[in-house]
């Protein structure tokens, strides 16, 4: 702000509900690293976790270098990406924001960095099991400059394009839940298949875990939702009473799901659920009256993915890109006018076919295509040009996927332990083949392997892993 500009008033309650949803926002990336770490093996959980939180400081740098201002620069002259107006937030203060009159600039690019941060957070799922952090790191700014920054540009920034045309989405089911999902699904694919070997009996190694970063994004994403209308309104309460439905339906229809195949309660099915009906939420909460969340909830919590030959280790494009498709998709069908106008600014505003606004599916249809193929392809180029880059290969060692990359990469563990044997047939017979544990304590389970050919390790080892008292699962 220059000397001779007037200081913008603005609502200090918007200004207080907005620095707490960002917060909200925020505490999601804990919530996503537990949510991966109990996902994965033992010997993978806090690579998953430091994956997550790296790339958390990459996108800070990235927003307040240039992504702010290739998102949202208001005086680009294209509807696909922004200029460098902005760059390092030049001129980012106390003027209107470009997406809504209720913020300053500054608080508004702090709302939308934020997002920036779960999207990259939720991306780094793809990592699991067999990718290296630090190619991922290169790999998730670049993504971040060339794929995330062009979504939000298209429907958030008032010369995007799909702006321009009327699509409706509220919080991100394309630059965020497409943008991740469907760029899981593309990274994945060009890291390729785990080993059969690790394919083999996967579970999750804390399923505790699981919930607890379950628990930690529903409470984040009532900020993520609710803070999207931009003022403490009632159009938030709306979106954040829609958050809450949606996420309740979809967990108990995919838990009811599993119990149909599996004849049991899965805990981990709860909370998969639960995420593809806060991913749903996410485009549509703040259009739609709760009735048609409840329609969006079921809808999401029963759609599984089908895909064959990608190896999606943690259901990245079954939970969130389906998800963010569903809510778009119903949008055209549930969005209401009198929903939308209820944060006092957007009056006006064409919704669903429920406004009686039929165009409002191809519209849908179109963007969710253009999103879908824009993500997967760059999504692709990029993850492939940084694997040719010397020393940026995304891929482990076939030995540090046995080993683990908490081994390779790290050389800590989420929790330190000591193992036996890594499969419960190896304690039968001598002829099983012990394979590397990752432990830090003196004798690796890889060299015992050598030197005893299969065979019990030595009485003092068997004892100081006894006195661990570490169980010898995987």
């Amino acid at each position: 702000m220059s000397d001779s500009q007037p200081q913008n008033v603005y609502d200090r309650g918007d200004l207080s509900f907005i620095i707490v949803a960002g917060a909200m926002v925020f505490f999601m990336v804990p919530g996503l690293a537990f949510l991966y770490s109990g996902l994965s093996r033992r010997k993978n959980a806090l690579s998953m976790i430091w994956a997550v939180a790296a790339a958390n400081g990459v996108v800070i740098f990235q927003w307040y270098f240039w992504g702010y201002s290739l998102a949202f620069s208001t005086t680009a002259d294209n509807g696909f990406i922004g200029n460098l107006s902005n760059i390092g937030l030049r001129k980012v203060l106390d003027n209107p924001s470009p997406g809504s009159p209720l913020l300053p600039d500054i608080l508004y690019s702090f709302f939308q960095m934020e997002f920036g941060c779960v999207t990259a957070a939720i991306l780094m799922g793809g990592l699991a099991e067999r990718g290296r952090v630090l190619p991922g790191m290169v790999f998730i700014f670049l993504w971040m400059t060339l794929v995330y920054c062009p979504l939000a540009c298209w429907v958030w920034a008032s010369h995007g394009w799909a702006f321009e045309w009327g699509v409706l989405d509220f919080a991100g089911g394309g630059p965020v839940e497409i943008g991740s999902g469907v760029g899981g699904l593309a990274f994945s694919w060009v890291l390729g298949r785990r080993g059969e070997r690790q394919l083999i009996n996967f579970r999750p190694h804390n399923v505790a875990l699981v919930y607890l970063g379950t628990a930690m994004l529903w409470f984040g994403w009532i900020g993520f939702n609710g803070g999207s209308a931009f003022g403490a309104n009632v159009r938030a309460i709306v979106a954040i009473w829609n958050t809450m439905i949606a996420g309740a339906l979809a967990g108990l229809v995919w838990c009811a799901l599993d119990f149909r195949y599996e004849r049991r309660w899965s805990m981990v099915g709860l909370c998969s659920g639960t995420i593809a009906g806060l991913v749903a939420a996410t485009p549509s909460s703040g259009y739609v009256h709760p009735w048609g969340s409840v329609v969006i909830g079921v809808l999401s919590g029963a759609l599984f993915k089908y895909l064959i030959r990608i190896d999606d280790a943690l259901d990245l494009f079954a939970e969130h890109a389906v998800g963010g498709i569903v809510g778009l998709i119903m949008n055209a069908f549930f969005a209401s006018t009198n929903i939308i106008a209820m944060d006092g600014v957007n009056v006006g505003i064409e919704a669903g076919w429920v406004d009686k606004n039929w165009k409002a599916l191809y519209k849908q249809v179109a963007y969710v295509a253009a999103t879908c193929a824009y993500t997967f392809v760059v999504t692709a180029l990029i993850a492939k040009g940084v694997d040719m880059v010397p020393g940026l290969k995304l891929r482990t060692s076939p030995e540090g996927e046995i080993i683990g990359i908490d081994e390779t990469d790290i050389g800590e563990f989420a929790s330190d332990y000591i193992e036996l044997r890594r499969e419960v047939h190896d304690s039968f017979g001598s002829s099983s083949k012990l394979v590397a544990a990752g432990d830090r304590h003196g004798v690796n389970d890889l060299e015992l392997g050598k030197h005893h050919n299969g065979t019990a390790p030595p009485s003092d080892v068997v004892n100081e892993k006894a006195e661990s008292g570490v169980a010898p699962n995987n």
